[in-house]
């Protein structure tokens, strides 16, 4: 892998599939189980899915909340400690890459620890409306038996009538939380923040994406129309597959974690794990 990526300093693109080990679920791994996220035009246009949404993120919200950093986060935040990587743009709102120590980091997404008013633009902590909330609802999280959590911080609950939601405090707008939602646009700003660092890097590095929405793949598109190599790390199949220089089907903890040692003197290349591994191109 090493060899594939070259000196760096390298870009990384994360997904869902970096944040396995840390025991948040994915959307689309070999193992995942059908899930169907809300959209934004479902959220911004009935009052009864926001509830529904709100209930839902009340519960699903502490158990990201809780979550800690696992090997592969800490490989990246040690890459560019190391001068290897030049910092990550991430397809997660778990903010855990920032946990793990890394500086420079593209929440492409948006963050699941913030919350943000649609009409006056506001933004606030995630923890302040928890309270919020738990004063409107007294008793709901606490009776809700163990749950299906989805990357988003949702959960998977039957029955939500009678959940009240907070408003705007500041103007009584329709909070939202600060993630970017299926069929919304990412905001422009932050795309061409993400091009800037592909373009000041030598190679891309997925890592935990099947790449299957385009607001990541824009980044492998980019790559390789700069003649860049690009370096796919995933447990299943990717819509970048055809174009990468090496495809690494293998767990995120691990592989990083070698290729850490690799570039900070460690073990050698071919004493890193990477099975599966297939040259491309």
């Amino acid at each position: 892998m090493r060899e594939a990526l070259g000196e760096g300093p390298v870009v990384a693109l994360t997904g869902a599939g970096l944040s396995t080990d840390s025991g948040i679920p994915d959307y689309r791994g070999p193992d995942s189980p059908p899930r169907k996220p809300m959209t934004y035009q479902q959220f911004v246009g009935d009052a009864a899915f926001r509830r529904h949404y709100w209930a839902r993120n009340h519960v699903g919200w502490r158990h990201v909340h809780r979550t800690l950093p696992n090997d592969g986060h800490r490989a990246l935040a040690a890459l560019e400690s190391s001068g290897a990587l030049a910092g990550v743009i991430t397809q997660n709102v778990d903010t855990l890459h920032e946990k793990a120590g890394s500086r420079r980091v593209i929440d492409l997404h948006g963050r699941y620890d913030r919350v943000v008013c649609m009409s006056c633009s506001e933004v606030t902590a995630r923890d302040a409306l928890a309270e919020r909330l738990g004063a409107l609802n007294p008793g709901f999280a606490d009776g809700v038996p163990d749950v299906e959590v989805a990357p988003d911080a949702d959960a998977a609950l039957a029955a939500t009538e009678g959940f009240r939601v907070a408003d705007c405090e500041s103007c009584g707008g329709v909070l939202k939380p600060d993630i970017v939602y299926f069929g919304e646009n990412v905001p422009k700003a932050r795309v061409m923040e993400g091009y800037d660092l592909v373009d000041g890097a030598s190679a891309l590095l997925v890592a935990g994406s099947s790449l299957t929405v385009f607001s990541g793949r824009r980044y492998v598109k980019r790559a390789v129309e700069r003649g860049m190599p690009v370096v796919v790390l995933n447990r299943g199949g990717t819509r970048a597959d055809d174009v990468a220089a090496l495809t690494v089907a293998a767990g995120c903890s691990e592989v990083l974690s070698a290729l850490a040692g690799v570039y900070a003197g460690g073990p050698g290349p071919d004493r890193a794990p990477a099975p599966a591994a297939r040259v491309t191109g």
